[in-house]
């Protein structure tokens, strides 16, 4: 049997023009400055400045106490200033599908990242990791949240 697929989303309004938001999320080496020091995330492969279709990058995470896995994703879709999606190539998960869609609101930037993902060894991962994957999911987006007010304030 295969694992499940499971799905999360978050959404974060920001006092950012689209333009701005895109400027800002569409550079690789921001993800770094919004991503929570636990984490031990280490980009590993040449950046270039702005991200595009095709674009891999090369990661080290730190998902648990001190174990640091490789992680490879690519940029399959860009499409400025409206989205982009990173899927993984190889790494920790079975399957990552993460979408970012940015939107102009009436009171600044709406940004809504969607992801799909699918843990490794199937049921067993589901057993015994999806609570604690979806609990540090939700602490990165957690940290994001007021480190990114932080940079560019409330609307």
């Amino acid at each position: 049997m295969t694992a499940r697929l499971h799905r999360m989303v978050f959404r974060q309004d920001l006092p950012l023009s689209l333009a701005q938001g895109w400027d800002f999320f569409s550079r690789p080496d921001n993800l770094a400055r919004i991503t929570p020091p636990g984490l031990g995330f280490e980009v590993t492969s040449p950046l270039p400045e702005r991200m595009y279709a095709g674009m891999i990058v090369s990661y080290r995470v730190s998902p648990f106490a001190g174990i640091k896995i490789p992680w490879v994703t690519e940029i399959t879709h860009a499409r400025e200033p409206e989205f982009f999606v990173d899927e993984q190539r190889s790494g920790p998960y079975r399957f990552w599908h993460h979408q970012h869609h940015f939107h102009e609101g009436k009171n600044g930037l709406e940004m809504t990242d969607l992801i799909h993902y699918q843990l490794p060894f199937s049921l067993l991962g589901d057993l015994f990791a999806s609570r604690l994957v979806e609990r540090r999911l939700t602490s990165i987006f957690t940290y994001r949240r007021p480190h990114l007010v932080r940079l560019f304030g409330e609307r």
